[in-house]
């Protein structure tokens, strides 16, 4: 079932085992994404839910397999995780300007510290970010985000006392993905840090959903 965005044209999907963001235009968008991560433009955003245990040898097979199931036939951009994905946390932060949806699902089967856990084969558990701005980023604004995304998320799992194998603070797990996705409508941002308007709002909503997940 459709659930209309803060953001007018783009929609959200929750199913069993997708979460489906879907624009009516073309979002510009950088992604660490599995299917889709070379990406500059798209209207279709998946969040794929997997079992745990997964080890499929070709995922991008089942992205593409899920995406024929929803009937999108263009290019997209395909996350997968083992966490819930009927239980994203949807939130949404404004000012005067621009509107910012953060779509986030959390799961801490693999919390890691970047710089001092080891090589490790993955388990499951992952923390996916989906960004939607209204706004038109430059592409350095679009790179800024990913930048002040993941210190916000950072910081939630620092603050929810999330420790990695060592036993120290954990700053994210061995497979977290992100996609900043812009509509290229409104205030133009050349820069997305955290203390410009478009990176307060990203961190306020990227914080906010991974600390309510715990």
């Amino acid at each position: 079932m459709d659930e209309a965005l803060p953001i007018a044209g783009v929609h959200l999907m929750r199913a069993e085992r997708v979460l489906y963001v879907r624009s009516d235009a073309p979002l510009a968008v950088l992604s660490s994404a599995v299917v889709g991560g070379e990406l500059d433009c798209a209207r279709h955003i998946m969040n794929m839910q997997v079992p745990r245990g997964y080890a499929c040898p070709s995922p991008a097979a089942d992205l593409e397999a899920m995406a024929h199931e929803l009937g999108i036939v263009e290019p997209f951009v395909g996350l997968m995780t083992a966490a819930n994905v009927e239980q994203a946390r949807v939130v949404v932060e404004r000012d005067e300007t621009m509107t910012v949806v953060a779509v986030v699902t959390v799961g801490l089967g693999n919390p890691v510290a970047a710089g001092v856990t080891e090589v490790f084969e993955a388990g499951p558990g992952t923390i996916n970010i989906i960004l939607v701005v209204e706004a038109q980023l430059s592409q350095a604004a679009r790179v800024n985000a990913v930048i002040t995304a993941t210190e916000a998320k950072t910081l939630a799992l620092v603050e929810a006392g999330v420790r990695a194998p060592h036993g120290g603070p954990a700053s994210g797990t061995s497979t977290d993905a992100i996609v900043i996705a812009s509509t290229g409508r409104g205030i133009s941002a050349a820069y997305a840090g955290p203390i410009t308007p478009a990176g307060a709002l990203i961190a306020r909503a990227v914080r906010r959903a991974v600390g309510t997940e715990q």
